[in-house]
């Protein structure tokens, strides 16, 4: 089975984000991801992982005011310095955490800007994340998301996304493969995760519809995790998803797979 990560932002919210540590320790997760680690000393963050014996997988670079409802700003040519800021406190923070993996949020296609300009933003600014980041020997992926659950979001498919690649034209940038996201934009989760395996970095997943754990949709993830073993994907899985009732009442589907 592939090595499973809690995402602390969607998991064990039952009880505050610090605690949720040892709450994955717990239930036997060797890994945790989570959207941001910045609201914390990354010393705090580190003395975490370390009690429990996590390692630090993902996070993402900073994307400008989530709570007001933006989910990136790499695609906004108003936005490159404070891009190119938010880099720089990534590496700082993964430099404490010891992860070696940033995920890259593009944003919602900003108004008032042609489509050319927005793609040589996101393309510039990639480049110079995956650059800062190699200097740093951190990895770049950049994450596919529906329209659904972000209406407007700039990168929605693999083949979009492996365009830009071609164009940022760096080997320190890779894709994240989400496979909830993914299920609702283009299907075929097997047969592309297979066909571009040398481009994707990191997995992620959830079940549709809901967004639910594994078993409680329409995904068949007995036969993806399998498929993953098989076409010998080594990276880390990340359980990023809402638990239907409680997270630990939902973690069945983890012994039913004999994942940890």
């Amino acid at each position: 089975m592939p090595r499973f990560c809690a995402n602390l932002s969607m998991l064990f919210t039952e009880v505050d984000f610090l605690e949720r540590f040892a709450a994955a320790a717990n239930a036997g997760f060797g890994g945790v991801e989570y959207l941001f680690p910045y609201d914390f000393p990354a010393e705090t963050l580190k003395a975490r992982l370390d009690a429990n014996g996590l390692t630090q997988v993902l996070f993402n670079l900073p994307a400008g005011d989530w709570a007001q409802g933006e989910r990136g700003i790499a695609c906004h040519p108003d936005r490159v310095e404070e891009f190119r800021e938010g880099v720089d406190k990534a590496i700082a923070y993964a430099q404490v955490l010891g992860n070696t993996q940033v995920n890259c949020l593009a944003g919602i296609r900003p108004q008032g800007y042609d489509c050319a300009t927005i793609e040589r933003t996101f393309v510039d600014n990639l480049k110079y994340a995956a650059d800062k980041l190699q200097a740093a020997g951190i990895t770049l992926v950049m994450e596919m998301i529906n329209t659904r659950d972000i209406p407007g979001f700039y990168l929605t498919g693999t083949q979009q996304a492996l365009a830009i690649r071609d164009k940022v034209g760096s080997a320190n940038l890779f894709l994240q493969y989400d496979l909830y996201h993914m299920q609702i934009m283009e299907g075929d989760l097997a047969r592309t995760v297979e066909d571009n395996l040398a481009a994707i970095r990191h997995v992620q997943l959830a079940d549709n519809p809901g967004r639910h754990e594994p078993g409680t949709g329409e995904i068949n993830y007995r036969f993806l995790f399998e498929h993953l073993d098989r076409i010998g994907y080594a990276g880390w899985v990340g359980c990023e998803y809402k638990p239907l009732t409680s997270t630990e009442a939902g973690l069945g589907w983890l012994k039913t797979h004999n994942a940890i």
